[in-house]
């Protein structure tokens, strides 16, 4: 019986299929059903290489073939992107790192790896948290109406993503540089296998302040949760003071949080004046 499916187009199949890979979907299945409780009528015939080394081996004449099990070798995928991480000298290294990391399985549902934007050697960098689903097809961080919120923020300090002088730039990566699917939490064990990757960037990068935006980045940089309450009260990371401050996403939600925010950039641009 034909059912609409069987008139779809070559674009619609194209974006069902897109919605699949984003919900998780990694493997095809076949196009007919197959029932696993059916027997076949007769056991299949050996071939008659197998048929003669069995006779073989019932008259004596040759000892039996013992079954070789091969055994599965388990990659510790966390103490692969430390080692991997620790042997990155440049940026471009780390992310041709990242980019060829198989380890873990976000990076099959993602579009696009979210590296980085702005300028490196900026004497800010900004953390976010993973990826969201324009970041992830856009391959930047920071993009959509909480970017541009980000951009405003930063600029009310003499801050910009765009500016080419390392003194009033601002460099951005994700905490993740992949996109969970459907935007769920990222487990702890995707955490911890790539937040060596994260601290590898903030190293190369090595900026003069880190800004920690978000409670996945918090997690990462810092090991606790509650960005309400953390923020505001400056942490180190990597030797570096490092401010946590609400996600620009969260600002939207929450206007009233803008005065905090506000107050959490002045901190930063005071900051930044003493160690210059």
């Amino acid at each position: 019986m034909e059912t609409h499916l069987d008139h779809i187009d070559y674009w619609d199949a194209h974006a069902l299929l897109e919605w699949q890979v984003e919900l998780g979907v990694s493997e095809p299945i076949g196009e007919q059903p197959v029932n696993r409780y059916d027997m076949p009528a007769a056991a299949p015939k050996p071939a008659p290489q197998a048929a003669a080394q069995a006779a073989a081996q019932a008259r004596g004449n040759t000892p039996p073939v013992r079954p070789v099990a091969m055994a599965e070798v388990e990659v510790d995928g966390i103490g692969e992107a430390a080692r991997v991480a620790r042997a990155a000298t440049t940026l471009e290294d780390l992310r041709d790192a990242i980019a060829t990391f198989e380890h873990c399985a976000l990076k099959r549902g993602a579009h696009n790896l979210v590296f980085c934007d702005g300028t490196p050697k900026a004497r800010v960098m900004v953390i976010g948290e993973a990826p969201n689903r324009d970041e992830d097809r856009e391959g930047k961080p920071f993009v959509g109406r909480a970017g541009a919120l980000l951009d405003r923020m930063f600029a009310a300090i003499g801050l910009d993503r765009t500016s080419p002088d390392g003194q009033n730039a601002l460099y951005l990566a994700p905490a993740l540089p992949w996109r969970p699917p459907e935007n769920r939490e990222a487990s702890a064990e995707e955490l911890a296998m790539l937040t060596p990757f994260l601290i590898k960037h903030i190293e190369l990068a090595d900026p003069d302040v880190i800004v920690i935006m978000g409670n996945l980045a918090c997690q990462a940089l810092t090991g606790r949760a509650g960005i309400t309450r953390l923020r505001g009260a400056w942490q180190e990371v990597s030797g570096k003071p490092a401010m946590p401050m609400t996600h620009p996403a969260y600002l939207l939600r929450t206007p009233a949080a803008k005065r905090e925010a506000w107050a959490d950039l002045l901190e930063i641009q005071a900051r930044l004046r003493t160690l210059s």
